[in-house]
């Protein structure tokens, strides 16, 4: 029996199902100061999607960045811009569509550059995040959720509208296995850094 080699090239190729820097991008949602303080488990959710914009400002993920009505809702919250102050933020919308819909263009802007894989984290996961997820969907997007990193005011609204993007398509994972993912090898430069803040 020959033994297991790894690098190199063997022949293998990656899951088309898998993805990669070069195709993805983040949808961060609402993540509003007057919405986030009313979510179900308010503090993991906060940790959990600052993690991924840590990530993200480590990798060069491109962002896309939602805020819903913030006339009345506020903006981002401080901690989160912060953050998207070290990221790569392709674009900023306003709305009052439930929907991500409404910054079509952005969206546009991203299929034209390749990019196929959308990663949606944020608030509320039954309205803006599921009528988002399921539009990015019907409109030829693969649509990810991460769903330790999206959160309702109610866990029953939360959990079934988890189900509902499922059964539609949508592709439930982690913060954790999206960052995994996309460093690809433990060798990848950015590798130990996120590591070390998922420790």
């Amino acid at each position: 029996m020959s033994e297991f080699q790894t690098g190199g090239d063997s022949g293998w190729f990656r899951s088309p199902a898998l993805m990669s820097l070069e195709n993805s991008a983040l949808v961060l949602i609402d993540v509003q100061e007057k919405l986030m303080p009313a979510m179900a488990n308010q503090a993991r959710l906060s940790a959990r999607i600052q993690l991924m914009l840590k990530g993200c400002g480590l990798l060069n993920v491109p962002i896309v960045v939602t805020e819903q009505y913030p006339k009345g809702l506020g903006a981002t919250v401080p901690d989160v811009q912060l953050l998207l102050s070290n990221a790569n933020v392709v674009a900023k919308a306003e709305k009052t569509m439930f929907s991500v819909r409404a910054g079509s263009d952005a969206f546009s802007k991203l299929a034209g550059q390749g990019i196929t894989n959308l990663v949606l984290v944020g608030i509320e996961t039954h309205v803006c995040v599921a009528q988002s997820a399921l539009d990015l969907l019907a409109n030829g997007f693969e649509v990810h959720v991460c769903t330790d990193a999206v959160g309702s005011r109610k866990p029953s609204d939360h959990e079934t509208a988890l189900r509902r993007m499922e059964n539609s398509g949508v592709i439930p994972t982690t913060v954790e296995a999206v960052l995994f993912e996309w460093c690809e090898d433990a060798n990848h430069q950015s590798f130990k850094k996120i590591s070390k803040s998922i420790k």
